[in-house]
């Protein structure tokens, strides 16, 4: 596998640490986190909880898999690559 394959997971496991990191923090946790700072505490249906934490929820999950596949993806370059 050619070397800016792993260059291009790098990056993208950057960019999605520093996204997953961030949407973590905006999460609610017991005493209302930081996402009620920008609304997300705001409104609330019968699940109890908010479209907004709804949607927030999947785009933590998304970047999440995407970030385990760019750990899995660099540890399978590493694997092919030393040829163990």
């Amino acid at each position: 596998m050619p070397i800016w394959f792993a260059y291009t997971l790098i990056v993208l496991l950057v960019i999605t640490s520093v996204m997953l990191t961030l949407l973590i923090l905006l999460h609610r946790g017991k005493g209302g986190g930081m996402s009620s700072m920008f609304g997300g505490g705001v409104s609330s249906s019968l699940a109890g909880s908010s479209v907004a934490e709804k949607n927030l929820d999947r785009y933590t999950v998304l970047v999440g898999i995407v970030w385990f596949a760019c750990i899995v993806g660099l540890g399978l370059w590493l694997r092919l690559k030393v040829g163990v």
